[in-house]
């Protein structure tokens, strides 16, 4: 078979664009490598303005590259955080940029200390597909408030949506400030081999690790967004209608296709029935009919729904009870299904979900619920339901999860005044609010002294008394 040269002459066509582009950022940097207040400021601002204008045509093109995406979804899912966030960094940037005071013991007296938050330099941001708005803007908030140059490389699957961005971006940044990438998987690969002064990923575990291991190669900081199995868990005397209602809100949102959605749910033993009734009529209370309904998002591509479709069957050849709430579905609108008695060795077991599959769980007592979550790889997220406030700190102190909501799902992503990361399998590093201008920032400890020199008291030859006496002073 003969050989195709065509993905090398691509691959080293878009390595060499983008050097020379992430190389205009570094030039740029060194010439202007602290911009002030204001500057930061108007930055914001303008994004602001652009998102705040142009959200009906973001809208729309999300819709397109899902086949049809809500537009409430998008509103709420993705430009009323972004603006939020927008607010929320202008609101204190000023407080997150003073240099820090900090302590300095008598040995090293008479001087001063302080921490100055200086900017990375070019940031790089992978973007995924399944919110292609929030999950760009988000990091760019961050990185600008940081004072950085950014590079955005959006996903191949939201072709419309990245065409967009990158008109719109353009219109107020130059591409030495903020610029868009575009391009297949070569592109991503080279994307990720540039030597970013910090990367931040969002995605899959399995390409966390490769983007991860090319930014090695250049001892590029990363900040990994990734997934993971979020667990809910239903206690033994919540209201069904509450826990049901509120998981099913999380798991619904842009058809699942959510990095912190509920992937499985654990419900005792003896409430499973009484779940999956208050499940089906909390989802029927959103979505009264699948077909033509505008609120009901579709899956992203066809390989995505065969993919779900391969996990669906899977599970019920090996024993699971698969309960569809709606009788069919509609183009790339996927019926929305529980699984029940499922297994471990199930695929939808092992791997993270994305989509309108939600397996349930059976457990005996909490013990076997903390376990059961302990036993497996830690996720993003973890829900727990109960009013109970004893449980509720034992299941915080109990588990290790990248964020917890206790009686909600997915909010604690949109608190602007918390960080939002990983950790194990499910990521490492945090940004948003204050977390993300420190994750893009440089703390540079600075020390202080005139002329005044007291540190020639401790200097050799270290036989003379005055040493001596310095030594007795100070080392106890």
């Amino acid at each position: 078979m003969p050989v195709d040269h065509t993905p090398h002459h691509t691959n080293a066509q878009a390595s060499s664009d983008l050097s020379a582009l992430f190389e205009t950022q570094r030039k740029a940097y060194a010439a202007h490598p602290y911009p002030p207040l204001a500057q930061r400021q108007l930055w914001l601002k303008t994004l602001r303005q652009l998102l705040s204008q142009e959200r009906e045509v973001l809208i729309d093109a999300i819709s397109q590259d899902f086949s049809h995406r809500s537009p409430d979804e998008t509103l709420f899912a993705e430009l009323m955080p972004s603006l939020h966030s927008i607010d929320f960094t202008l609101k204190h940037l000023k407080r997150w940029m003073k240099p820090s005071p900090r302590h300095v013991g008598p040995a090293f007296q008479p001087a001063s200390a302080k921490v100055i938050y200086q900017p990375l330099g070019v940031v790089g941001v992978i973007v995924p597909w399944n919110y292609p708005v929030f999950l760009a803007i988000g990091p760019l908030i961050g990185a600008l408030a940081a004072g950085n140059r950014v590079m955005l490389k959006l996903s191949e699957f939201t072709p419309a949506t990245g065409r967009l961005l990158k008109n719109l971006l353009g219109r107020i940044f130059p591409e030495d400030r903020v610029a868009v990438v575009l391009g297949e998987a070569d592109v991503a690969v080279a994307f990720s081999g540039l030597a970013f002064d910090h990367l931040l990923f969002t995605g899959s575990t399995h390409v966390g690790k490769l983007v991860m291991r090319a930014a090695a190669e250049n001892l590029t900081p990363v900040t990994l967004e990734l997934g993971g199995k979020s667990p809910a868990i239903v206690s033994a005397d919540v209201p069904l209608k509450d826990a049901a209602q509120r998981i099913a809100w999380g798991k619904t949102l842009n058809a699942g296709q959510t990095c912190i959605a509920p992937d499985y749910v654990l419900v005792p033993q003896n409430r499973v029935e009484g779940f999956v009734e208050a499940y089906r009529q909390a989802v029927h209370g959103f979505y009264p009919t699948l077909i033509d309904n505008p609120d009901y998002t579709a899956i992203i591509s066809e390989r995505q729904v065969a993919r779900l479709e391969s996990l669906q069957t899977n599970a019920v050849s090996q024993g699971a009870r698969a309960i569809a709430l709606y009788e069919q579905g509609q183009g790339r609108r996927m019926p929305h299904t529980l699984l029940v008695d499922v297994s471990d060795d199930m695929q939808v077991m092992q791997e993270e979900i994305f989509g309108p599959l939600l397996p349930i769980v059976a457990y005996t007592d909490l013990d076997q619920a903390l376990a059961y979550i302990n036993a497996r790889a830690r996720p993003l997220a973890l829900y727990y339901f109960g009013y109970n406030k004893a449980e509720q700190q034992r299941v915080i102190h109990s588990t290790h999860s990248g964020g917890v909501c206790i009686n909600e799902t997915l909010q604690h992503v949109g608190v602007e005044d918390m960080p939002f990361g990983g950790v194990g399998h499910s990521g490492m590093g945090h940004y948003h609010g204050h977390e993300g201008f420190l994750t893009f920032s440089k703390a540079k400890s600075v020390l202080i002294k005139q002329r005044l020199n007291s540190s020639v008291m401790a200097y050799p030859p270290y036989g003379r008394t005055l040493v001596r006496l310095i030594q007795k002073l100070f080392i106890r």
